[in-house]
């Protein structure tokens, strides 16, 4: 009998709903303490989820939450990347 794999599930730091990780943007503060998308999911650092959403950037800037999972705040520059970013998607 195959064995069944569970799908690592992560929380938006947005909307605040459990998601499948490869479905969410990982932005990560690295061990140098700089912020920066995660395009892999495995770069070394403190992480944040969020979903392919502007709705949820939005939140989570407003509510501090993003700046709160990474322990730092989050730069004008950082933010308009991931903006793009979600356009893109």
């Amino acid at each position: 009998m195959p064995r069944v794999r569970k799908i690592p599930q992560r929380m938006c730091v947005g909307c605040r709903v459990m998601k499948n990780k490869k479905e969410l943007i990982r932005v990560v503060r690295t061990p140098q303490g700089t912020i920066e998308l995660d395009e892999t999911g495995k770069r070394a650092g403190r992480g944040a989820y969020l979903c392919r959403d502007s709705n949820c950037l939005t939140l989570a800037i407003k509510g501090k939450r993003l700046q709160k999972a990474l322990d730092q705040d989050v730069g004008s520059d950082i933010i308009e990347t991931i903006r793009e970013k979600l356009q893109i998607c």
